[in-house]
Formats: structure tokens, sequence, C-alpha cells
């Protein structure tokens, strides 16, 4: 295990440098004046953006950029904005608020996903498999935004049972609204995945034997089956948090929440490239990451998988 650990942490490493320059490439080649607005309504001097060029290093060339932002990146440092803010400052500022609901949607999607996979699962073509696959289909076929304008409507202006936006001091109960609404395609894809993998492996051999032998259906089901289903669940649960952090614009947008995705949105719009890398710099790393776990789990949930 030591050594697919310590060979996996190395395949990151040209993986990691591959994606940033991907990025950084993609974001330096994005068409556009950088210093457009930053003087009011009137074209910036001169002297302004000569200024600017040379400071942030603009008119170097690619490689030269890319290296010196690396450089700066390995020791902690994430530049600057145009303003002289420090990008550290915003990521430290917005990440938190993203990364807590994104665990909130991924905790719903998990658990409401998975329960209804089982259930779902273990009895077919029943009035509430009926209703999990109109529901899930019905989830995924619509859009975030209309999902979350809706249920923001009903039940925070309409009913009253919710705020319609989420405070400044972002308390677990105010995040179950916009997390459901941000892990709901995830939550019926998972439901999905996990009726179909239970009941594949419900005909399995080793399923028919543990019953043969007198089991618990709870233990079978629970430590056998489930088990052994969970392989690809987990697959799909790992890898999304990333993608949760990363499409949580529209989510954040709807609900008033201050985190990554209403920060790249502006950095786009203003064309502060060095902000823009550097969140996509740290989503790179919980991708990486992440599915380093979910390869270690697989060894967790299936003993016929080892590595060396």
């Amino acid at each position: 295990m030591g050594r697919y650990l310590l060979r996996r942490l190395l395949q990151l490493v040209p993986v990691f440098i591959g994606t940033t320059f991907l990025i950084y490439w993609l974001v330096w080649a994005v068409p556009g004046d950088p210093f457009a607005g930053k003087c009011g309504e009137r074209r910036c001097p001169e002297q302004y953006v000569a200024f600017m060029t040379e400071k942030y290093q603009l008119d170097q060339p690619l490689l030269v950029q890319y290296a010196n932002y690396m450089r700066n990146l390995l020791q902690g440092d994430f530049g600057e904005t145009f303003g002289g803010r420090s990008v550290n400052d915003i990521i430290v500022a917005a990440y938190p608020n993203t990364l807590k609901l994104a665990l909130v949607a991924l905790a719903i999607e998990a658990i409401i996903g998975l329960t209804a996979g089982v259930l779902t699962g273990l009895r077919r073509n029943g009035f509430l498999d009926n209703l999990v696959l109109v529901s899930t289909m019905f989830l995924i076929a619509l859009p975030i935004f209309v999902i979350g304008f809706v249920l923001q409507w009903l039940l925070g202006v309409q009913w009253g049972i919710v705020r319609p936006t989420v405070s400044s001091s972002m308390p677990l109960s105010e995040l179950l609204l916009p997390g459901f609404v941000l892990g709901s395609a995830s939550m019926a894809y998972i439901a999905r995945l996990a009726r179909t993998s239970i009941a594949e492996n419900r005909r399995a051999d080793y399923v028919r034997t543990a019953i043969a032998k007198g089991l618990p259906m709870r233990r079978v089901v629970g430590v056998h089956l489930l088990r052994n289903s969970l392989i690809p669940v987990v697959t799909l649960l790992g890898t999304d948090l990333g993608a949760l952090m990363g499409g949580a614009i529209v989510t954040e947008g709807i609900f008033g929440i201050n985190g990554i995705g209403q920060v790249v949105y502006r950095s786009i719009t203003t064309k502060e490239s060095s902000t823009v890398v550097s969140i996509v710099v740290v989503l790179v790393v919980i991708y990486l990451l992440m599915n380093l776990l979910v390869d270690l789990l697989y060894a967790a949930l299936d003993p016929r998988i080892r590595y060396e």
C-alpha cells in the first residue's frame, strides 16, 4: 500500500502541471483589455497601462509567466489582483463558504440518494421504485437554476418555511435548501446508480450463499450486498465534491452566498486572470486528492482489491 500511495502521489505531479498550464493558457488567451474599466468610464492612461503591464509581467511570454506563477505558488503565494488585493485573502474568505455548501450538498445527495437507491434496488417495479425513477428523471431534466428559483419562491417566499437567502453566518439550517438544490442532479444519479448496482449484485452467488447460510437479511444487505454495491457510488461521490464547488456559481447567486462561484464570476467579467487561475488550481488539487482517496477506499470496500 505504501509503494502504491507513493506511486500515485508521483503520478499527480505531471497531471497537476499539465492541468494548471492548460488553465493558465486558456485564461491568458482570452481576448480583451485586462485594464478596461479600471479607470472608470474613461480609458486608462498609457503610463498606467505600461506600469501595470510591467508590474504583472503581462509583456512576458506565456511560459515565463507560468513559470513565475508556479514558483510563487509553491511558496504559497497566489499573487494579487490588479487592484492590489491578495488572492490568498480572497480565497481564504470565499472558499470556506463554498466548501461548507458543497459538503452539505454532498451529505444530502449521499443520504437521500443511497437510501432511495437501496430501497428501490431491493424492491423493484413497485410504487416506490416508479416514484423514485420518475422523480430522479425530473431532477435530471430540470436545470439547477429552475429548481433553485422554484424552491426559493415556494419554501422561502410563498410559504415562509425557510429563509429565501442565506445570511452571512451561514448556519446549517439555512444551507439545507441551497445544498439540496446544488446536489439535486447528483442525488438523482446516485439513486439510479445505487438502484442498478443493488439489483445486479442481489443475484450474485455470494448473496445467495449468505441467504442459504441463514444470515439475517439485515446482515446480508448491510455487510455483503451494500458493501460491494458501493464502489460505483463512492466513485461518483468522491469526484463530485470538486464538481459541486466548481458548479456552485448559480446556486450561490440564487441564495446570495458569497463563495468562490461569485468570486470567479466577478473575476471573469473584470478579467482578473490571477484570481480565476488560483481558484481553479485549488479545485484541481481537490479533484486529484479525492480521486486518490476513492482509489484507496476501493480496497476497504472490496477485499479482492489489493494495491502493491
